[in-house]
């Protein structure tokens, strides 16, 4: 049986998901700042929508405004999309209750009104820094991810890393939750010459075969560049 793929827009990086996301499945994109994870999750939706998808976008760190013009930057102008195929919201992590009860109740109701295909949460780390408790945290997130399994969509999430370690996720939690595992790191020459490189690596994917290479990529102003020829380590 063939499975169904869920391309991200990204050439290299589908190549090494052999063909992209299994459809449907939870990805948890993880990295330091300045790695890319919100244009990697910005990218996953612009493919959607150009593929006339139906998507979501939960931003709990950046403005909607701003998530517009960053699209708009990378060649997509999505007013033509807003509030009919692509629904962007901003959530307040400081209030509490609004943002858990949005994420953990609001969010299905809008998956089945609009049929939304791709869901993204950026970054996710952020809800789960709300909860004082690691036992806490842990529940909710379990059963967060459990409901979003029953969904009919694609689910990308983005978490920062944990300050002492690049290769773990602040709280060391969702990476064993979820189905796929990307992860976003820079790559520092030991000569301290050769310019700063970003680089990725696809750590976990359940149910598939993948490239545990780690590649080189780089943003650039319309595209973002996976070289597959070319390995860090």
């Amino acid at each position: 049986m063939t499975t169904s793929r869920v391309s991200l827009g990204i050439e290299g990086l589908d190549g090494m998901l052999e063909g992209g996301l299994i459809k449907p499945s939870i990805c948890a994109l993880i990295g330091t700042y300045g790695t890319g994870k919100t244009t990697l999750g910005i990218q996953f939706i612009a493919e959607g929508l150009l593929k006339k998808e139906k998507c979501i976008y939960i931003s709990l760190d950046e403005r909607v405004d701003m998530i517009q013009e960053i699209m708009k930057q990378r060649g997509l102008d999505v007013a033509p999309y807003m509030n009919k195929s692509l629904f962007l919201i901003k959530l307040d992590p400081t209030n509490f209750n609004l943002m858990v009860n949005s994420i953990k109740e609001e969010l299905f109701e809008l998956i089945e009104k609009t049929g939304a295909t791709r869901v993204v949460i950026d970054p996710i780390s952020l809800f789960e820094g709300t909860f004082s408790s690691s036992v806490d945290r842990r529940l909710e997130l379990i059963r967060f991810i459990e409901m979003m399994r029953d969904e009919p969509c694609t689910l990308l999430m983005t978490s920062e890393t944990e300050s002492n370690n690049p290769l773990m996720s602040r709280y060391g939690l969702i990476e064993y939750l979820v189905d796929t595992v990307i992860l976003l790191r820079y790559y520092r020459p030991a000569d301290m010459m050769t310019p700063v490189h970003l680089a990725v690596e696809v750590v976990k994917m359940r149910q598939s075969r993948h490239s545990r290479e780690i590649k080189p990529f780089e943003i650039l102003q319309d595209q973002i560049l996976v070289y597959s020829g070319t390995n860090v380590f």
